[in-house]
């Protein structure tokens, strides 16, 4: 493999988590005995052990993070608040980044997906530094059927063979993803990518994700994260 560039990798962990139904947000839930975020961050440590990590949390769970690394002994990277929605966390982390090098990448990755491979890590960084290309982004094929619904509620069939489930983490080139991120909101931006393409950064290419790479959403999901650690022993 090619030398890595330098990144800068912001991992957003702002989320209530409501749809997870328990008492602690998803990212602060246990997972092998362990903090969900625990997971997620020693993956980054581990695929790009030179590069920088930021994490972004809510305001009101700092305290609540701080008090899980002190109990596991965990060294915390550097923590950024978090706003009201995702755009505006990762445009806060954005923002506190002072990019020299115009080679390096920045990498922003869903706190919730603990279980991210150094190959996709790995995949998405270097792809981002090709020339020509606004960004990359993770991506696996879909294997449901998948049909369109329309305002009536009738719906329509799409062709699953050209749709691809999107994954983090995905990686731009710093420089340009700054720029990006100083446009104002706008309901369009669904993730990283879209805030790009709004700047006119269009040619995002796809890399290989992983089924594995699931991010934790429900309290089963817990349950396949265990089996899947399992399997990795």
């Amino acid at each position: 493999m090619s030398s890595l560039p330098y990144t800068f990798n912001i991992i957003v962990a702002a989320g209530s988590g409501l749809r997870f139904g328990a008492d602690l947000p998803k990212q602060f839930c246990m997972l092998d005995g362990r903090p969900v975020l625990f997971h997620t961050i020693e993956a980054f440590r581990k695929a790009l052990p030179d590069g920088e990590i930021l994490l972004v949390l809510s305001e009101s769970h700092v305290d609540m993070w701080r008090d899980l690394c002190y109990r596991f002994d965990f060294v915390s990277p550097d923590i950024v608040c978090g706003g009201s929605s995702r755009w505006e966390s990762v445009r806060n982390a954005v923002m506190t980044l002072h990019v020299e090098n115009p080679e390096s990448v920045i990498t922003v990755h869903d706190g919730a997906r603990p279980l991210v491979s150094s190959s996709v890590i790995h995949d998405a960084v270097m792809a981002a530094c090709m020339p020509g290309v606004d960004g990359a982004v993770p991506a696996i094929a879909i294997t449901d059927s998948v049909r369109m619904l329309d305002d009536d509620g009738s719906s329509m069939p799409l062709a699953r063979q050209r749709l691809r489930a999107v994954q983090t983490p995905q990686a731009f080139p710093a420089g340009l993803l700054k720029e990006a991120y100083g446009l104002p909101f706008s309901p369009d931006f669904t993730d990283d990518a879209s805030v790009m393409a709004a700047y006119g950064h269009e040619n995002i290419i796809l890399t290989e994700g992983s089924a594995e790479n699931i991010k934790i959403t429900h309290r089963g999901d817990l349950a396949l994260a265990e089996f899947i650690l399992d399997g990795r022993r």
